[in-house]
């Protein structure tokens, strides 16, 4: 078995397994079940994420049909089906750090936005801000809104459906702050970002990358953009001397 991860809460959670061929998947997805009783669904992965959605395809091996699902971390609670959506729990921590940085009375520009979580811990942490989270996919917007419903934070959260490329258009260096958490493609949208952050605003850019290359990309994108200094920060392990990172960039 490749591990897994678990969604939800303690009345109800998800498991997500990766199987590796030959392998007992019902036995696996049992094991699981009994040894996490709040697991009421075991989704075995059966591809990689793909598409503009970034969503992966998943087959039930055990368990309820259902499958949504509330996750809770740091004291707010994130509604979701991981079928129709991508999420990661694993990177609590993470969204932690970046609502750390964020200052009083900030205006903040979320690409990719998902289902919220990011825009959530943010506004929970600080509610003095003012976010704008664009995210093309219709299920994970409804799941945003949802999420700024349940978490009361009207008013400091717009989750807007829309290409990244087109939305950012109505903006014109308005932001003080924007999030890319795109690390495939984040690159890409330098120039919209570029076009809406606010002298001395910050970029937070995600990106894979191997170990021996990550301080020459983000000295090269730092020089691409004219950023005053930046820091790297290490998310999460991707592959073996692989890793997801953000670079944070001061404009």
């Amino acid at each position: 078995m490749g591990g897994y991860e678990i969604i939800g809460n303690r009345d109800k959670a998800i498991a997500i397994v990766e199987i590796e061929k030959g392998e007992n998947s019902k036995k696996i997805a049992e094991d699981i079940m009994n040894k996490h009783k709040n697991v009421k669904t075991v989704l075995k992965k059966m591809s990689e994420r793909k598409g503009v959605i970034r969503t992966r395809s998943y087959r039930i091996i055990c368990g309820n049909k259902d499958t949504k699902v509330v996750h809770i971390e740091y004291g707010y609670r994130l509604f979701l089906d991981p079928r129709k959506v991508y999420f990661s729990p694993r990177e609590g921590t993470e969204r932690q750090r970046l609502a750390s940085l964020v200052q009083k009375g900030e205006k903040i520009m979320l690409m990719f936005a998902g289902i919220g979580p990011i825009a959530v811990a943010i506004a929970k942490k600080q509610p003095d801000v003012e976010i704008v989270a664009i995210e093309i996919n219709q299920d994970a917007v409804k799941y945003m809104k949802k999420n700024i419903e349940i978490n009361k934070l009207q008013g400091k959260i717009k989750a807007v459906l829309g290409d990244v490329k087109k939305e950012a258009k109505k903006y014109s260096k308005e932001f003080d702050r924007i999030i890319m958490p795109l690390p495939h493609k984040s690159e890409l949208f330098l120039d919209e970002a570029l076009d809406c952050i606010k002298p001395n605003g910050w970029i937070h850019l995600y990106v894979i990358r191997g170990e021996e290359e990550i301080q020459e990309v983000a000295q090269d994108i730092a020089k691409k953009i004219n950023a005053k200094k930046f820091f790297i920060k290490k998310v999460l392990p991707y592959a073996p001397r692989v890793n997801k990172y953000c670079i944070d960039l001061m404009l």
